[in-house]
């Protein structure tokens, strides 16, 4: 008999700690992780190679070929536990259907923590580049599809890392790793080419972060996009495992 295995994807929007939860995973003996292997199909069809650092390396390193990703996914059999870590915005107009073969998971965070940290690398991001009309439409998506979803509040990770962890496990149908918890504050070789952009905190860390709250002023500029976003937010949260 065929061994099963059991396919995991976060579909995230950015600075989310997905990162972060791609390293948890990473941890257990029974599991192989994949940073973004969509993220160089999103940008040879999209104007976001026009500003996200590191594209050219990106598109000349990993494979454009979204539906050759996407087989690639439902396809590997090199561990027990797959875990990908995805963007949503990265989907574009791929065929959904193989998330059948998945379970899926949805990792959002309040706008008015996130928007900050994003725009500190693309200054001037849109709603499509952060994802939380994106994750609704997905949602909407799954329940007509039928397709299992899952989702995590990166505050709610964060507060109770175990708590969450565990939920998530038996959501998957794992057994739960304290392993998970913890781990050697470096690089690790499944990092995505662009992790010099944008995974220096998670380099430095050795587990989840405590969770704190933003002091900093919230940027004006960046006002008008909150305003976009908090609606899907609250829809996510609602829905989030805490």
């Amino acid at each position: 008999m065929a061994k099963t295995i059991k396919r995991i994807s976060i579909w995230s929007g950015p600075r989310n700690i997905s990162t972060a939860l791609m390293y948890s995973f990473a941890q257990r003996t029974d599991t192989k992780v994949f940073d973004e292997p969509l993220y160089a199909y999103y940008l040879r069809n999209s104007k976001a190679v026009e500003y996200h650092p590191g594209a050219d390396d990106i598109l000349s390193t990993m494979e454009n070929d979204g539906e050759k990703v996407v087989d690639m996914m439902i396809n590997s059999s090199e561990s027990d536990v797959l875990f990908f870590k995805n963007m949503t915005h990265h989907l574009l107009d791929l065929d959904r259907s193989f998330m059948k073969g998945l379970t899926n998971v949805i990792l959002t965070r309040n706008p008015s923590e996130m928007l900050p940290s994003f725009a500190k690398v693309i200054k001037n991001p849109t709603l499509y580049d952060v994802g939380y009309k994106l994750h609704i439409d997905l949602i909407e998506e799954f329940k007509k599809q039928n397709i299992d979803f899952v989702v995590l509040d990166s505050k709610n990770v964060l507060l109770n890392p175990e708590g969450v962890l565990r939920q998530l496990c038996e959501h998957i149908d794992i057994p739960f790793d304290k392993n998970m918890l913890k781990w050697e504050p470096s690089k690790r070789p499944e990092d995505g080419i662009w992790s010099t952009y944008w995974y220096d905190n998670v380099h430095k860390s050795s587990g989840f972060s405590k969770y704190k709250p933003k002091t900093d002023p919230f940027p004006k500029h960046l006002k008008p996009l909150l305003k976009e976003c908090l609606p899907y937010y609250n829809e996510l949260k609602k829905l989030a495992l805490s």
